[in-house]
C-alpha cells in the first residue's frame, strides 16, 4: 500500500526535521545566519516548511512579504497570549476515532494523512500536523468503519494535514472505499497543493479525483501572490476536469486585513472559477497573536467589501468558537428588529424600514378596508 509521496518522518528525523528546514531556508536567502539560529527554538516547538515553488513567490527585498510571512518562521510564535490553545478549535472533544472529526451531524472530517508540504505559521492544527505522516492501517480502517456505522453522514471532508500529497494510488483507494458507502453523497477535500506545489497535480491524480465526484475542492489561499502561472494553469485543468473549486482564506494581520487586499484576491479567484467560500477569523492557536486582528476589524473590512465587489466573490466570514462548539457567521448585523418591522442598512451605511408583511396579512388588511 502506499505511502504519503513525501519521505515518513522518524522520530530522530522529526526532532532534526526544523532544523533542516531552517538550514534550508537560509540556502534561498530567506534568513540570515543571525535569525537561523534564533529560530531554531521555535522550529523545535512547531513545524517548518516551504515548498521551492512559494519560496519563489517571496520578494526578498520586502520586509513584509505577505507570502514570507505565511510560511517563514517568527520568534514571536513563541510569545503565548492568555486565551490562546493548544486545540483551538476543539477537535480532540469531536474525536470519536483516530482520524474523524465529527462535529456536526451530516459531515465528518477525516484526516488520514497529518503532513502538509508547507507549515502555515498561523495553523490552528500547528501542534498536531507533522506528527504522524499517516494513520496506520488499523487506524484508516476504524477510520472508514466509523463512517460506513453512521447513516447521518451524508458528506465527507478530507483533511489533515494536506490530503493531495497523497499518491494518486493511495488517494484513489481512499476514495473508492468512501464511494462505496451508500449514504455518503458528497467528497469535500481541503487543500493547499494546487498553489504551493501545483507540480503534484499531476493528469493521473485529476483521473483520480475526477471519477469520485460529485467531489468538491476547497482551496486554502490568502493572497494573490501565492499564484503564478504554473498555479493557475493548474486550477484550469481541475476545474475543466468538471471539479468545482472553492476557496477558503484566513483573515491575517499586516497580510490581507484590508478591503483592498481581498478585494484583488476575490476577484482574482472568481476570475479563474474558483468561489470564495469562507473568510476566517484567525483561531486563538497559541503563538499566532501577531496574525490576529479583532472581530470588529474584520467586520469593518467585510462590511466595505460588501458595497465593493459582487455577491459572487464574497466569502462568508466566520468564526470557529473556540472550545469546539463549530462555526457561527461573524460579520456585522444588517437587518434588526423595528417596530413591527425592520431596519436594514445598506451597503453605504443608510438604514431602511421593511415592513414584513406575509401574503396573508396583505389579504386580511385589503378586506378590511
Amino acid at each position: 500500500m502506499d505511502t504519503p509521496s513525501i519521505p515518513a518522518e522518524t522520530p530522530e528525523n522529526q526532532e532534526n526535521q526544523g532544523s533542516r528546514q531552517l538550514q534550508q531556508m537560509q540556502q534561498q536567502g530567506l534568513l540570515s545566519p543571525a535569525n537561523r539560529a534564533a529560530l531554531e527554538p521555535v522550529a523545535e516547538r512547531f513545524g517548518v516548511a516551504i515548498t521551492p515553488h512559494m519560496a519563489g513567490r517571496i520578494d526578498l527585498q520586502n520586509p513584509a512579504d505577505p507570502v514570507a510571512a505565511q510560511f517563514v518562521p517568527d520568534a514571536r510564535e513563541l510569545r503565548l497570549q492568555t486565551g490562546e490553545l493548544s486545540d483551538p478549535i476543539g477537535d480532540h472533544r469531536h474525536m470519536p476515532v483516530k482520524g474523524i472529526i465529527h462535529r456536526y451531524p451530516d459531515r465528518v472530517l477525516f484526516t488520514p494523512v497529518h503532513v502538509c508540504p508547507v507549515y502555515c505559521r498561523f495553523c490552528f492544527r500547528r501542534e498536531d500536523v507533522g506528527s504522524q505522516p499517516l494513520l496506520s492501517e488499523a487506524e484508516l480502517a476504524a477510520a472508514l468503519d466509523y463512517i460506513r456505522q453512521d447513516p447521518g453522514i451524508w458528506e465527507v471532508i478530507l483533511s489533515g494535514g494536506d490530503p493531495l500529497v497523497l499518491s494518486p494510488r493511495r488517494l484513489q483507494q481512499l476514495l473508492t472505499e468512501l464511494r462505496t458507502i451508500d449514504h455518503v453523497k458528497v467528497i469535500r477535500i481541503h487543500t493547499r497543493v494546487p498553489v504551493v506545489s501545483p507540480e503534484r497535480v499531476t493528469a493521473e491524480l485529476i483521473d483520480v479525483l475526477r471519477t469520485a465526484q460529485p467531489l468538491y475542492i476547497v482551496l486554502h489561499t490568502n493572497h494573490v501572490q501565492e499564484f503564478d502561472e504554473q498555479a493557475v494553469r493548474t486550477c484550469h485543468a481541475l476545474a475543466d476536469a468538471g471539479l468545482p473549486l472553492l476557496s477558503q482564506t484566513v483573515l491575517l494581520k499586516d497580510i490581507n486585513d484590508s478591503a483592498d487586499t481581498l478585494e484583488t484576491l476575490f476577484r482574482f479567484l472568481i476570475e479563474n472559477r474558483i468561489r470564495p467560500y469562507y473568510l476566517h477569523h484567525a483561531d486563538q492557536a497559541r503563538g499566532t497573536a501577531h496574525f490576529r486582528t479583532t472581530l470588529a476589524e474584520g467586520q469593518a473590512i467585510t462590511d466595505e467589501l460588501r458595497g465593493r465587489i459582487s455577491g459572487l466573490c464574497q466569502p462568508q466570514y466566520v468564526i470557529d468558537i473556540p472550545g469546539g462548539h463549530g462555526k457561527s457567521p461573524a460579520g456585522s448585523n444588517w437587518v434588526s428588529a423595528s417596530g413591527n418591522g425592520y431596519r436594514i442598512r445598506d451597503y453605504t451605511g443608510s438604514e431602511h424600514y421593511f415592513a414584513d408583511n406575509t401574503a396573508e396579512e396583505v389579504t386580511q388588511t385589503r378586506a378590511k378596508a
